[in-house]
């Protein structure tokens, strides 16, 4: 029972975690067991092993062969896969989180948005960045202003962020667009009109059919134009920053979005994103409703579609 009201608080929500590699052991176990509306009751991986006693599948078939009661997932699986494991799981009448990119294409949200409002479950394109502690009050103070320049620069150094993950350099792994499009989504976040891309450079190491590297050109309807250079070669220290001019000063995120920069001062946070993001996930659940978001993988897509490739030495994977 509450003190507030002496009725029994609510059945937390069971959850699912399909994927156990290192996002989901880096930020989504803590994050879920930090909030009370939510239970994580197991996990699958075929190539990883469970955690702390925690019911452990190595398959969705074994999962759903089991006894297990559960009524959510969330899946961290690479993107090649994870439209196919989300469409099973929303078909078996289960809501989904899905970590980014939520696919490999935008038609692959698109169908299983469209089975997520037929079956009345929830899906929910979890843009993680999006939820820093900078980039609310960032779009706040953009209000109202003109908008002169963006620059976006996300450097980072591949084997700290994602060490022995091959994935990443198949066809549909993105590869710097992995880490790129948290970039992309926070712009498209703060940004007041949507955005398209005009120009692409894409760097392709000799052994991999993903881009290592990438400079892109956005624009806006209003002609605001959006520079994107994007590294997974990066050294020391790593770089991930949004620099946005306007005619009042110049707004920076820094860190990914945990720190903001103003004419105003400094704000600055722990970072808690994950967190923030499974509030809403579970207060989606509750209240029945989606919130399914393509932007950022549309641009991310359009950019690898359409841009010019360059050939560079190989990559240690």
């Amino acid at each position: 029972m509450t003190e507030a009201t002496g009725e029994a608080p609510p059945i937390p929500i069971r959850v699912v975690l399909v994927g156990l590699g290192k996002i989901a052991c880096d930020q989504h176990l803590s994050a879920l067991a930090k909030n009370p509306s939510l239970e994580l009751v197991a996990s699958v991986d075929p190539a990883a092993q469970g955690r702390d006693g925690l019911p452990h599948f190595t398959s969705l078939d074994a999962l759903f062969q089991s006894d297990l009661a559960f009524d959510a997932a969330a899946v961290c699986t690479p993107p090649q896969v994870r439209s196919a494991i989300a469409l099973r799981l929303l078909e078996a009448g289960k809501h989904v989180l899905l970590e980014k990119p939520p696919a490999a294409t935008v038609e692959e949200i698109s169908h299983l948005e469209e089975r997520a409002a037929t079956l009345g479950v929830t899906l929910f394109t979890a843009w993680h960045s999006r939820y820093a502690a900078g980039v609310r009050p960032a779009r706040e103070w953009l209000g109202g202003k003109q908008i002169r320049s963006v620059a976006i620069v996300w450097r980072e150094d591949v084997h700290i962020w994602h060490p022995r993950q091959p994935w990443i350099w198949r066809p549909g792994g993105f590869g710097v667009f992995d880490p790129g499009i948290n970039a992309l989504s926070i712009a498209t976040e703060i940004l007041p009109h949507p955005l398209r891309v005009t120009h692409s450079a894409l760097q392709y190491p000799a052994n991999c059919e993903a881009p290592v590297a990438a400079q892109v050109q956005l624009e806006d309807s209003g002609g605001l134009e959006v520079s994107v250079d994007l590294d997974f070669r990066q050294k020391g220290s790593q770089t991930w920053t949004i620099t946005v001019d306007t005619d009042e000063g110049t707004l920076e995120l820094l860190q990914g979005g945990s720190v903001l920069s103003t004419p105003d001062g400094i704000q600055a946070s722990e970072d808690e994103e994950y967190s923030t993001l499974y509030e809403h996930f579970a207060r989606l659940m509750r209240e029945g409703r989606s919130h399914v978001d393509m932007a950022p993988l549309r641009l991310a897509n359009d950019a690898l579609l359409l841009g010019s490739i360059e050939r560079v030495e190989e990559l240690n994977v």
